[in-house]
């Protein structure tokens, strides 16, 4: 079912394309059009545009083994550059409207854990290695057979999980949700709001924002995500300007009514020269000689299982939400999407703002009628101008962008009726798949956790032939992945 609400004109002929351009990304075929594959560029864009900013001060604020920092102008060049040129390049080769940027949780991880024990350099080699290996399982479709092994009520599972996932992120970017402090002295680990009000501007920007684009979704109105985020931007800028609000952050103190991440103000400078020194900064080598042979392995192996997993997950909810799955719930050109995604991984290493991969928040542009990769050339023509218009990348935030997020989660979630509920042999799976998600802020780990019991509960019950034999490789990665805490204590 078509999520995305209708166009009130009719779509083209899918049967009769008009052009070429047409005929290559398939926009009538896919029951789409230019406005659509417009609007749903833009809403990704704006959903995900906080990663020019984010990426930066994750990967900038950590020292490397010799004390060293990246540089954050570069970082913010070079993370929209990599977005820019991997978005368009997913749009042109997997035509498929899901956009590619630094991977969050992947750049902490290379900041916080991979670097310390080596140079930037060498961490952003791993990150390449990484690429690599992915490519290659791609080119050998062991990456395809893998993601076709997955029975297809355990990947509408996947996609529903995500859903939930997307509006946890949603409402905790826009400071709805929040961690209780610890001085609370409760066991609850997140309240609504300040002491669990509505206390602040930013939040009440973000409520009417939504309560808005929900307005907009239940009367059809096209663009209507879109229009929400513009609408909660505008009046984001006129709070900002009225009522001075500032960031949640001011002079390294915390402001807990302050706006998250980016201040919604009209900005003084509007194009700045980019600063793209950090490209080709890396080595595969030297890791393996500084810090031994199983760091850089156990490194090399959690990136890989991440980036591994991650995009299947993505790619089945993106194509789930515009009805773009076969019966076995696989989107086309599956190959070239999962290949794209693994060049991605490795270009990020390249140009040292750590592994690029797939953006659920693609969905928003799905839920503006996106269907083809055209929606990714206007994606990744913002994600290049950002490295120009840096400034103006800043104006949206988080509680105008995260609105989009929570409703698209809803949308998502509408997937979870085509789960058989009586059958616990599936369902048990489906359900850990999709609490798992939320719950542990991981795809993979919501993923693991489904294949891991589904191949558990088959075996219990005898039934060992209904399991895919690639699944049983797949669960024991995932074991390994889970455990590989107490590994690396008992072998470092």
């Amino acid at each position: 079912m078509a999520i995305a609400p209708p166009d009130n004109g009719t779509p083209p002929d899918p049967a009769q394309p008009r052009t070429g351009f047409d005929r290559f990304f398939e926009i009538s075929a896919r029951g789409s059009t230019m406005s659509r594959e417009v609007r749903g560029g833009l809403a990704t864009f704006f959903t995900m545009a906080y990663i020019v900013v984010l990426n930066p001060l994750i990967l900038g604020g950590a020292v490397d083994g010799d004390g060293k920092k990246l540089s954050i102008p570069a970082l913010a060049a070079a993370t929209a550059l990599v977005a820019g040129l991997m978005t368009m390049l997913m749009g042109v080769v997997g035509r498929f409207p899901m956009a590619l940027a630094a991977g969050l949780g992947v750049n902490a991880l290379v900041a916080y854990e991979i670097a310390p024990e080596m140079t930037w350099a060498d961490a952003m080699g791993l990150v390449v290695i990484e690429g690599v290996i992915i490519a290659v399982l791609v080119l050998t479709n062991l990456r395809t057979a893998v993601f076709r092994s997955v029975p297809t009520q355990l990947k509408t599972a996947i996609g529903v999980g995500i859903g939930l996932f997307l509006t946890i992120i949603g409402l905790v970017d826009a400071g709805f949700v929040r961690r209780v402090p610890d001085v609370a002295n409760t066991t609850v680990p997140v309240g609504l709001g300040i002491n669990g009000k509505i206390v602040s501007w930013p939040m009440l920007v973000f409520v009417l924002g939504l309560l808005l684009t929900l307005v907009l979704v239940v009367r059809r109105v096209r663009g209507a995500i879109l229009i929400g985020i513009l609408a909660s931007t505008v009046l984001a800028i006129i709070v900002e300007a009225v009522a001075n609000v500032g960031p949640s952050f001011v002079d390294g103190k915390p402001n807990p009514k302050g706006w998250s991440l980016n201040v919604p103000e009209l900005p003084k400078q509007i194009v700045d020269v980019p600063d793209l020194s950090l490209l080709g900064n890396f080595n595969v080598l030297d890791s393996w000689s500084r810090a031994g042979w199983l760091v850089p392995l156990m490194f090399v192996f959690t990136l890989l299982i991440t980036d591994f997993f991650d995009t299947m997950g993505t790619m089945v909810a993106i194509g789930q939400e515009g009805d773009m799955l076969d019966e076995q719930g696989t989107p086309p050109r599956a190959k070239e999407i999962l290949l794209v995604d693994s060049i991605a991984a490795a270009a990020g290493g390249a140009a040292s703002v750590s592994s690029n991969t797939s953006y659920i928040e693609s969905a928003a542009g799905v839920g503006e009628g996106a269907r083809t990769g055209v929606a990714n050339l206007v994606t990744g023509t913002l994600f290049l101008l950002a490295m120009f218009l840096a400034p103006l990348s800043l104006v949206v935030p988080f509680e105008a962008a995260s609105t989009a997020l929570v409703v698209v989660g809803f949308l998502m979630m509408t997937a979870v009726r085509t789960i058989d509920w009586t059958d616990y042999e599936i369902a048990i799976p489906a359900f850990l798949a999709i609490t798992f998600m939320p719950f542990t802020y991981s795809i993979s780990n919501g993923i693991g956790a489904g294949i891991i019991s589904y191949v558990v509960l088959k075996l219990a019950k005898g039934k060992a032939r209904d399991i895919h034999p690639l699944l049983y490789g797949v669960a024991a990665l995932f074991v390994l992945y889970f455990l590989r805490g107490p590994i690396e204590s008992a072998v470092l």
